[in-house]
């Protein structure tokens, strides 16, 4: 349980450990859908292009392209429907060397959601995304036995660690603008312990052995 939650969070840590334009594109995506999905509690469900409006009509900026660009959108909503599924299929490529998948998969989901609603784009993704991954599942177990010598294979223990990665980086990064400005927050008021100097001399810890002497761990020379 211990490595699962160590390598929970490096994973976490990775999607802030990019270049710093995938940083920036990953956080702005992040706000608008975190802001997104907590619009859809309560009665009145907003889109993702009404999350766009406010900045904008707070900002006094001319909002008529929005309704513009939302006009476009549901006159080509059987097409941009398909979008739930390319969500899907990105969220299912989302490595740590391509985490930028992810936050294009909510953009796809973001786009879906404005022709055909909240519900039908995140369900359609998310089958996407599980049919993927038990397709890869079940091929690696078609071929378990086979010798990895010279060739590209399948195994259950492979796909297992790139799903867990892709469904982790994925589903975190929505919370990664919240986190990033909760993290923020607590910084300053937050005491770390001392780290270890690495340019400093190593001094042994002394232990005690049976005979009541106290003696130098191993690194003390004679």
């Amino acid at each position: 349980m211990r490595d699962q939650r160590r390598e929970f969070v490096r994973l976490c840590r990775c999607v802030v450990s990019g270049p710093r334009w995938q940083v920036v594109v990953a956080v702005v995506v992040s706000a608008w859908t975190f802001t997104w999905i907590v619009g859809q509690v309560g009665s009145s469900p907003v889109s993702p292009l009404a999350v766009l409006r406010a900045p904008v009509d707070w900002a006094g900026i001319p909002s008529g392209w929005v309704d513009a660009v939302g006009g476009w959108v549901r006159a080509r909503r059987g097409v941009l429907a398909g979008l739930a599924v390319v969500a899907g299929l990105l969220w299912a490529v989302t490595t740590e060397r391509g985490r930028l998948a992810a936050p294009g998969g909510w953009l796809a989901v973001l786009v879906a959601a404005e022709a055909i609603g909240y519900a039908a784009a995140v369900h359609r993704a998310l089958l996407t995304l599980a049919v993927v991954i038990a397709v890869f599942a079940l091929l690696s177990l078609l071929g378990r036995r086979t010798f990895v010598v010279d060739r590209i294979a399948l195994l259950p223990r492979g796909v297992l660690h790139a799903s867990a990665t892709a469904v982790t980086l994925s589903a975190v990064l929505p919370l990664l603008a919240p986190g990033l400005l909760v993290a923020g927050l607590v910084r300053p008021y937050v005491t770390r312990p001392p780290r270890p100097d690495p340019t400093g001399a190593r001094i042994p810890r002394q232990r005690v052995d049976s005979g009541g002497e106290r003696r130098a761990e191993a690194g003390s020379t004679a």
